[in-house]
C-alpha cells in the first residue's frame, strides 16, 4: 500500500484583495503552504507530496522548493475537482492520496495521520475529515447517511463470504460491518444549497479527504460543472462514489480550530494570535518562562531551552533556537541565530542569522548582521555593530563600534569608537586580529590588515598596514601646542568694529 499528499495550492484567495497568492501569505513566521507542507513530510516523504501551483505557479515553486515536494501545474484553475484530475498522471500509481488544503495551516500531523489510519482501516474509498465549529456558516455541510445496507467495500468481492475474510468486522447475516452507521456519508451539501432541516447540520467538510485512487480515477471524470462558477468540485466526489455503491465515510475531529481557513487577512491574523500563542504555551511547558507572553512574538519554529527568561516585547524569528538559562530582555529581536546556553541579551539587540556561544553578553542595543559568530563568553557592547564578523573566546567590544568582515582572536579589546573600513567603494576586505590583542579607543582599521598577536594599536590611530605581533602600533599626526595662540585670537576678534556675536 502506497500513499500520496496532494496539496491545493492553485486558487487566487480574491477575497484576501492582495496580489500575493493566498498560500503565501505568512502566520507564524512562514507561509499557509509552508506549514501544510512541514506537517505533511512528517505523514510522507517529500517526493511522495505534490503540490498543485496554478496562480502565480512560480511564485509558489520558488517560496517551497527547497522543500523537496513535487509540482503539478493546473493552468486554468477550474475547481477542486479539475486540479485532482490534472494530477491524475503523477498519482493514480498510488493505491491512496490523501488531499490537503494549502490553506489550512493549523492541520496537525497527528490529525493527517488518523485520517490515513482511519481511511485504510475501514477500506473507504473515500474519508471525509469533518469538524463542527461554533459557526458553522459558509461551509458546505456532510449529510451522513440513515442506517441501511452497507456499500459494499471498493476492490472486494460481492460475495458475503470473500467479504469476510477481506474485511475484519464484517457480518455475512446482517450484511454490515461493526463500524457505526453514522460513519457512513450520503453527500456534501454546498452552503447556498442547503434546503430545510438541512440547515441545522452543523457538521462542516474540512475540504480534507482521502481517496482510495481506483475508484475516485474511475469516478472524476463524471464530476460536472452543474454550478455558478462553471468548476469542477471535489466535494461532489462523496454523492458520485455513493451512487457507485463505493463506500464514503467520514471522520470527525475533535477540534474544528485546527480546519479552519482564513478567507481575509483579519481571519489570517486569528490564526496567526492562535498559532502563537499554541508556541508560547508549549514553551513554557517545557521549562520556559515568558513574561506577559501575549506581548511576545515567536514563530512557530523556534525552540528555546528551559530555564531561559523571555522578557515582555521580545521577538523570536525563523529558525531560532536558543539554550537553557539566557536571559532576552525587553525589545531585542533575534532571527534565524543560534544561541548557547546562558548568554545575556539586554535590551533592545537585534541578531540576525548568527551565532552566539555559551555565556556570551550582548547589548543593550547592539547589532549582529548576518553570518556573525560570538565565541564563549565574548561581550558587545552598547551600540556595536558586527556584520560577518567573528569575536573570540572572552573578546569584547564594549561602546560605539563596527566590525566588519573580520576574524578577531580571544581575550582582544576592542576600544570604544573603532571602525574597520571593509569596503572600498568595490570589494570587501578582511581583517584579522590575532589573540590578545588590545586596540585603544577612536582606531579606524583599514581591511586588507593582519594584527599579530600581543600587539597594541595606539588610540586614535588609522592603522593601513600589517602591524607585527608584540608590537605597538601609531598611526597619528605628531600633536603640535601653539603657546598663546587662542589668547591672541580671542583679543583680535574682539578689536574689530562688530565682533562676533553683537
Amino acid at each position: 500500500m502506497s500513499f500520496a499528499i496532494a496539496i491545493m495550492a492553485a486558487g487566487k484567495g480574491t477575497r484576501l484583495k492582495s496580489r500575493r497568492p493566498k498560500v503565501l501569505h505568512e502566520i507564524g513566521g512562514k507561509p499557509l503552504l509552508r506549514h501544510v507542507i512541514d506537517a505533511a513530510r512528517k505523514v510522507v516523504p517529500a517526493r511522495d507530496i505534490y503540490v498543485i501551483v496554478g496562480h502565480q505557479a512560480e511564485s509558489v515553486r520558488a517560496a517551497v522548493a527547497d522543500t523537496g515536494v513535487r509540482f503539478v501545474e493546473q493552468k486554468e484553475q477550474r475547481g477542486t475537482g479539475h486540479a485532482i484530475q490534472v494530477a491524475a498522471e503523477a498519482v493514480s500509481g498510488y493505491t491512496d492520496l490523501l488531499v490537503l488544503s494549502g490553506d489550512v495551516p493549523l492541520l496537525r500531523t497527528e490529525t493527517i495521520l488518523k485520517l490515513r489510519d482511519f481511511h485504510t482501516t475501514e477500506r473507504a474509498a473515500m474519508t471525509i475529515l469533518t469538524a463542527t465549529p461554533a459557526d458553522p456558516a459558509g461551509y458546505g455541510r456532510v449529510k451522513r447517511r440513515s442506517r441501511g445496507p452497507e456499500p459494499e467495500h471498493h476492490g472486494l468481492a460481492a460475495d458475503p463470504a470473500a467479504v469476510a475474510e477481506e474485511a475484519p468486522g464484517w457480518d455475512p447475516a446482517s450484511g454490515r460491518t461493526s463500524d457505526p452507521a453514522s460513519d457512513q456519508v450520503e453527500c456534501i451539501i454546498e452552503q447556498k444549497a442547503l434546503r430545510g432541516s438541512e440547515g441545522e447540520i452543523g457538521e462542516i467538510n474540512t475540504g480534507i479527504y482521502a481517496f482510495a485512487t481506483a475508484p475516485l480515477f474511475a469516478h472524476i471524470g463524471a464530476l460536472r460543472a452543474n454550478n455558478a462558477q462553471g468548476e469542477l468540485y471535489l466535494t461532489d466526489m462523496a454523492a458520485l462514489l455513493v451512487k457507485a455503491h463505493e463506500r464514503v465515510l467520514a471522520l470527525k475531529t475533535g477540534d474544528a480550530g485546527e480546519v479552519l481557513g482564513a478567507n481575509t487577512i483579519a481571519e489570517m491574523m486569528e490564526l496567526d494570535r492562535t498559532l502563537r500563542r499554541a508556541t508560547t504555551a508549549r514553551l513554557m511547558a517545557n521549562g520556559v518562562t515568558i513574561f506577559q507572553p501575549d506581548t511576545v512574538l515567536i514563530d512557530a519554529d523556534v525552540e528555546v531551552g528551559a530555564d531561559t527568561v523571555l522578557e515582555p516585547f521580545t521577538q523570536l524569528l525563523g529558525a531560532t533556537v536558543v539554550g537553557e538559562g539566557c536571559l532576552i530582555r525587553s525589545y531585542s529581536v533575534l532571527e534565524d541565530s543560534t544561541l548557547a546556553g546562558k548568554v545575556t541579551v539586554r535590551q533592545g539587540c537585534v541578531i540576525e542569522s548568527s551565532t552566539i556561544g555559551q555565556g556570551a553578553v550582548l547589548g543593550p542595543y547592539a547589532h549582529l548582521r548576518p553570518q556573525s559568530v560570538l565565541d564563549e563568553g565574548a561581550y558587545v557592547g552598547n551600540f556595536v555593530e558586527l556584520k560577518k564578523a567573528r569575536l573570540g573566546r572572552g573578546s569584547k567590544a564594549a561602546h560605539l563600534t563596527y566590525l566588519g568582515d573580520a576574524t578577531i582572536g580571544s581575550g582582544v579589546n576592542i576600544g570604544a569608537g573603532t571602525i574597520i573600513c571593509n569596503y572600498d567603494g568595490v570589494d570587501k576586505h578582511e581583517t584579522t586580529i590575532g589573540d590578545g590583542v588590545f586596540v585603544g579607543s577612536d582606531s579606524v582599521l583599514v581591511a586588507p590588515l593582519t594584527i599579530g598577536s600581543g600587539a597594541y594599536v595606539a588610540a586614535a590611530s588609522c592603522i593601513t598596514e600589517t602591524v607585527p605581533e608584540n608590537a605597538l602600533a601609531l598611526g597619528r599626526s605628531r600633536q603640535v601646542n601653539k603657546e598663546g595662540w587662542a589668547a591672541k585670537r580671542r583679543s583680535m576678534a574682539a578689536r574689530r568694529p562688530n565682533p562676533p556675536g553683537h
